[in-house]
């Protein structure tokens, strides 16, 4: 029997994420202070609210939104991230925040056992990701809020190809960033209903972001020859020179769903 390929790929997302938790944890992606305030405009959370982070990686978003709620429970696959999670909200002295390991697309949670939910960077890394609006759609309850933010792939076919080779050699782990109609999509196939959206640029460090992907040489070699041949319909994934070196210029769709 051939293996199932989502459940192939989780491993190579636990392996991938174990060796990038700390290096993730302080990146600046995960602390772009523009896509956070945006999470948490679109969440509109209520200070007698329960959320769950679903793919909650280090913790960050549920760091972020636990001064404004009761209570944030995250889950994640990797028990690496679950245990910096842990650490990062106690050295930070945030007590209404509980981590465990968990599936995003199956939680084993109870049915509108919460008030909102929020997922952030997880989709791109998930085969069949509709399965993450689903879950989420069964565990919050009718009228609650589920934000999701990801990165945005091209719109055309050649740059969207060209963007996703170079994101899966960087990073093995990565599946395929969407666009903003799939994501859309995508919650409308889970019953949910498109309450906002914002877009939100951000720009990294490249060659930071290279190396927190990994450290194969020959990967390596075939990114830079990658990025020196961008097709010129590329406009999701954007790297420049500068006086300070290379950026990546990247787009976060940030949208709100309701149940």
């Amino acid at each position: 029997m051939a293996a199932t390929p989502g459940i192939h790929h989780d491993g190579t997302l636990t392996r991938a994420f174990t060796a990038q938790a700390d290096g993730f944890n302080r990146s600046s992606a995960a602390n772009d202070a523009g896509v956070l305030r945006t999470i948490l405009a679109h969440a509109a959370p209520a200070p007698d609210e329960t959320w769950l982070e679903a793919a909650c990686g280090p913790g960050v978003v549920s760091r972020h939104l636990a001064p404004h709620v009761r209570a944030v429970h995250g889950v994640d696959l990797t028990p690496a991230m679950v245990e910096l999670a842990r650490q990062s909200a106690a050295a930070a002295e945030i007590a209404n925040v509980t981590f465990a390991v968990g599936d995003a697309t199956a939680t084993g949670l109870p049915d509108a056992s919460f008030d909102g939910a929020i997922t952030r960077f997880s989709l791109h890394h998930i085969p069949v990701p509709g399965r993450v609006l689903e879950e989420l759609a069964r565990v919050v309850s009718p009228g609650g809020g589920i934000v999701v933010a990801d990165h945005l792939a091209d719109e055309d076919a050649d740059a969207c190809a060209w963007s996703q080779e170079v994101e899966r050699l960087r990073d093995p782990s990565h599946w395929a960033s969407l666009t903003a109609l799939r994501l859309r999509e995508l919650g409308e196939t889970a019953g949910l209903r498109l309450d906002a959206e914002t877009v939100v640029p951000i720009e990294l460090d490249f060659d930071d972001w290279l190396r927190r992907g990994g450290e194969d040489p020959d990967a390596h070699r075939l990114v830079e020859r990658l990025v020196g041949e961008p097709p010129r319909t590329a406009r999701r994934f954007r790297v420049a020179r500068g006086g300070d070196g290379r950026t990546l210029g990247l787009d976060v769709w940030v949208g709100r769903f309701v149940r």
